[in-house]
């Protein structure tokens, strides 16, 4: 049972990186990056559609996206959700294909993209936390029903409090990494 814990603490924490990797990776650091466009929706036949099914997205060089969608009708479409987006970039089309030229970043929006990923990464460590605690809850519950000796549920919380620790420190690297990246010129 307190295995079983042990895994579901996991498995949670693990949600909680891939969730923390999913939204930096829609961070601009100044490379063109497919996954700055998952959150753009486009109307398809009345339909709100991701923009990575109505068309091929791929990246000629390292600050280029081009978006070829699979109708030239959608084009203006695709457009106008990009411009409201918070990308911040304007696209530019030739009838065919949308092309998405991003800007060298200046030293004060470097800063501030740091400042989002130390924020995002705060998130994800409260995250954690509360995975910690609803495991905690567990084992109280637990001694409570008087399911395991008090030894063994101490060290059950010592080791969810490992677990806590350890993916708090993949945070912290993660954080770091993306921080070299977003500063890297």
């Amino acid at each position: 049972m307190l295995e079983g814990l042990y895994n579901q603490t996991r498995e949670t924490m693990d949600k909680t990186i891939s969730n923390l990797n999913r939204e930096l990776g829609s961070l601009r650091a100044g490379r063109a990056n497919p996954q700055l466009l998952d959150r753009i929706m486009v109307d398809y036949y009345g339909v709100s559609t991701p923009l990575n099914q109505v068309g091929n997205i791929s990246v000629p060089e390292p600050r280029l996206l081009v978006i070829a969608p699979w109708e030239a009708k959608m084009i203006p479409a695709i457009e106008k959700e990009i411009m409201k987006s918070d990308l911040g970039i304007t696209p530019n089309n030739d009838g065919k294909v949308i092309r998405l030229v991003f800007p060298e970043l200046t030293e004060e929006r470097r800063k501030e993209l740091v400042k989002i990923a130390h924020k995002m990464g705060e998130e994800a460590k409260v995250a954690i936390r509360m995975v910690r605690r609803n495991s905690n809850d567990q084992i109280k519950k637990m001694k409570k029903n008087s399911e395991y000796s008090e030894d063994e549920l101490k060290l059950a919380e010592n080791r969810i409090q490992e677990i806590t620790d350890e993916y708090i420190e993949k945070i912290d690297k993660i954080i770091e990494a993306k921080e070299e990246e977003i500063m890297e010129v």
